[in-house]
């Protein structure tokens, strides 16, 4: 009668998972769909608490599906994005407590595994290094947000010298990125390696000249119309070279960009306005 009752209790219990992850593989497109609407939003205010709310539901729903590749990159994307449009130039030590989630979600899809805390011992590293070599162009969307996600956490741990230390790890995923996908997220491997080249010293590999010509190849990708290549090109380039006229001529071709030419895109649009903003208000301590 026990092993009755133990094999009914383990075929119901294995009819719920498997009902759970139908669920989750059902809503899983549902939420695609919704993150295309969520960028085409131009308050960013909406844009915030919509974001905050969906990545609460899906972590939910991953608890159900903790291998759910499609879950794990939006959840990576999404915590990166909040971290990068709403919370790095307010809160920058909050910022990196998202970039660090982000990047646990990008890992997870790029390992097949299901990793709760991430600490950098020296196998993880040797894991992760590996995982980076085997790479294949299906691994993009995976490399491309967990190297997001450290190099965002990298930007603002300039002060850290121990945070270079994973500079050569972004650098190898990048190396991947550009030979399978360069186009992948609006050019934005030539986002980061320009945002690089452009911040670090010389000494560290440091090139201004490099960088201009990474943010170019962004510009050239997206037609001038993903307004965060100038952003990045204006801190990291005309700031680091003291060009004001540059400077000064990128910030006026976010402020007078029409978010209605490339509605698809006005959320990140939006929020590159926001930094330009900022930026503008910072222009005598840049120069």
């Amino acid at each position: 009668m026990r092993l009755k009752i133990f094999l009914l209790l383990s075929i119901l219990f294995l009819a719920s998972c498997s009902l759970n992850r139908f669920v989750v593989g059902q809503m899983s497109p549902v939420f695609k769909v919704s993150a295309d609407a969520l960028y085409e939003e131009t308050d960013l205010k909406i844009a915030e608490q919509a974001i905050a709310a969906n990545l609460k539901l899906l972590e939910g729903l991953l608890k159900s599906d903790p291998e759910n590749e499609e879950l794990l990159l939006l959840l990576a994307q999404g915590y990166a994005g909040y971290a990068l449009g709403f919370v790095e130039d307010e809160d920058p030590q909050r910022a990196k407590f998202f970039y660090d989630r982000a990047f646990v979600f990008g890992v997870r899809a790029l390992l097949d595994e299901n990793i709760r805390v991430w600490n950098w011992s020296a196998e993880n590293k040797m894991k992760l290094e590996n995982a980076i070599e085997q790479a294949e162009d299906e691994d993009v969307a995976a490399l491309f947000w967990t190297n997001f996600s450290l190099a965002g956490k990298l930007n603002l741990s300039l002060d850290d010298p121990t945070a270079l230390i994973h500079l050569p790890l972004i650098e190898q995923m990048i190396t991947k990125i550009e030979q399978y996908d360069p186009g992948f997220f609006y050019g934005g491997v030539y986002l980061l390696k320009g945002s690089i080249a452009g911040m670090m010293p010389k000494m560290l590999g440091g090139n201004p000249e490099r960088a201009k010509e990474n943010f170019d190849k962004s510009i050239n990708l997206t037609d001038g119309e993903f307004l965060l290549s100038y952003v990045y090109m204006s801190k990291f380039y005309a700031a680091k070279t003291l060009d004001e006229d540059l400077f000064d001529k990128l910030i006026k071709k976010i402020e007078d960009f029409d978010l209605g030419t490339k509605p698809e895109i006005a959320l990140f649009n939006q929020i590159a306005k926001k930094k330009a903003a900022l930026l503008k208000a910072q222009r005598e301590d840049l120069f």
